[in-house]
C-alpha cells in the first residue's frame, strides 16, 4: 500500500524493523538512546547547545501545540494568530481553551501569511505578548512567511511559538537565527519519516525557565519537562513514552542523515509535489492552489464536480488499487488530499496518478 497523507508517512522497512523489540523505557541502554535523539535533534533545528534543548511530550501535534501554548503564553496572556487553514484554527482553539486570549486574523486558505498580515494587529495592541502560527498549513498545502514573520515580530519585541509539525526536517528553519522563537514544535511521524506516537518542541532553555507556572497542567508542563531532565539526565522521561516509536526514530533520523539532512530531503519531497501537481493537472482535476503558492508537503485539487462523484466511495476504490489517500478535507471548497511526503519517490507519485486516474475512470465513466 502506499500512503500518501501528510502524516503518518510512509515508513522505510528499517524503521518498521525497530519497532520489533521489548523496550523499558528507564533502561540505560534506551535512555542512551533517547538522550541521543534529543541532542540530535537540536542540532536538526540548528538550536544551539546549552540555549536550545529537545522537550518531548507523548501524543499527536496538538499535545505538543498546546503544551507550546500553555507554557510559553502566560494565563490570560494574548496571543495572535494568523488563521488561514484548519490547523491554525485548531491552534486557536487548543489557546482558547487553555485559557488564553487569542486574537485572529482571518486569512485566505489560498496563500501564505506575510509580515504584512500581523504586522498592524502587532501596532495597535502592545498587549500581545506572541504571536503562533503554522509553518506548513496540510489542510490546503500553502507554506507561511516564517523568515519575515520572524523578523517582524523580532523587531517588535514579542515573541513566536512555531508549529513546524509537518514543516521540520524538510522546510528550512535554522533557531540560531530566530532569537524570538521561544519554541518550534514538529511530531516523529511526518517529515523525519519516523512512526507516530511523540511530540518535540525544541525550545529555548531560558524561556522555559521562565514561563515555569504557566501551564495549568503537568502532563502539557514543557518547563516540567526541562526541570526532570535536569534533574533524572537527558535520558529520562517523566511517564511512559511510546519506546519503539522512539528507537525507530533514531532509525529513522540514521537515514535522514544519510539522505543528506534537511536539503536533500526537500527536493526530494518537491519533485514528489511537482509530480502530483501537474500529474493531477494533467488529469483534468483543478489544484486548489496556484503553483506559486503550493509548498512540497501535500497537494489539494478540486473534487470532480460531476454528481456521481462521492469521497469515500473514491478514495475506497483507490485503494484497491493500491494507494490510499485522506478520506477527508479541511479547505474551504471540497478537495482531495494528497500527501507528497514520507518515504516515496516522485516514481511512486506516478504510479499513484495512474491509480487516480484509472479509479475516476471506472467510477465516472463517459457517455458512449
Amino acid at each position: 500500500m502506499l500512503l500518501l497523507i501528510p502524516g503518518p508517512v510512509q515508513t522505510r522497512a528499517e524503521v518498521r524493523a525497530a519497532m520489533a523489540q521489548d523496550i523499558a523505557p528507564w533502561d540505560r541502554d534506551f535512555q542512551a538512546v533517547y538522550a541521543r535523539v534529543r541532542e540530535r535533534i537540536v542540532g536538526i533545528a540548528h538550536g544551539t547547545p546549552g540555549v536550545h534543548a529537545t522537550l518531548p511530550i507523548q501524543g499527536a501535534g496538538h499535545f505538543v501545540t498546546e503544551a507550546a501554548l500553555r507554557t510559553f503564553v502566560p494565563p490570560g496572556g494574548k496571543v495572535l494568530i494568523p488563521v488561514n487553514g484548519a490547523y491554525a484554527q485548531r491552534m486557536a482553539r487548543l489557546a482558547r481553551e487553555a485559557g488564553r486570549e487569542v486574537i485572529a486574523i482571518d486569512l485566505p486558505d489560498t496563500r501564505g501569511a506575510t509580515a504584512a498580515d500581523i504586522l498592524p494587529a502587532l501596532e495597535a495592541d502592545p498587549a500581545i505578548g506572541t504571536v503562533a502560527f503554522v509553518y506548513n498549513e496540510t489542510g490546503s498545502g500553502i507554506v507561511n512567511d516564517v523568515e519575515g514573520i520572524g523578523a517582524a515580530v523580532r523587531a517588535a519585541g514579542r515573541r513566536t511559538v512555531l508549529d513546524a509539525v509537518s514543516a521540520f526536517g524538510a522546510l528550512p528553519f535554522r533557531l540560531d537565527q530566530h532569537p524570538e522563537c521561544d519554541t518550534l514544535v514538529f511530531t516523529s511521524g511526518k517529515c523525519l519519516e519516523g512512526m507516530p506516537g511523540m511530540g518535540f518542541a525544541v525550545a529555548r532553555i531560558d524561556r522555559a525557565e521562565a514561563c515555569a507556572g504557566h501551564a495549568g497542567s503537568w502532563s502539557l508542563d514543557l518547563s516540567d519537562v526541562l526541570a526532570h531532565a535536569r534533574r533524572a539526565g537527558w535520558g529520562s522521561i517523566r511517564f511512559t513514552p511510546p519506546v519503539q516509536a522512539i528507537a525507530a526514530f533514531d532509525v529513522a533520523l540514521d537515514l535522514y542523515e544519510a539522505e543528506g539532512g534537511q536539503s536533500a530531503r526537500l527536493a526530494r519531497y518537491r519533485a514528489n509535489a511537482d509530480a502530483l501537481y501537474e500529474g493531477c493537472a494533467a488529469l483534468g482535476l483543478r489544484p486548489y492552489l496556484e503553483k506559486r503558492h503550493q509548498g512540497p508537503v501535500i497537494v489539494t485539487v478540486h473534487q470532480p464536480a460531476d454528481p456521481r462523484f462521492d469521497l469515500m466511495t473514491f478514495v475506497e476504490a483507490l485503494k484497491r488499487r493500491g494507494v490510499l489517500i485522506s478520506n477527508f478535507y479541511n479547505t474551504a471548497a471540497p478537495t482531495l488530499r494528497i500527501g507528497a511526503i514520507g518515504a516515496i519517490t516522485p516514481e511512486d507519485i506516478r504510479g499513484a496518478v495512474k491509480a487516480i486516474g484509472a479509479t475516476l475512470e471506472e467510477m465516472l465513466p463517459k457517455a458512449a
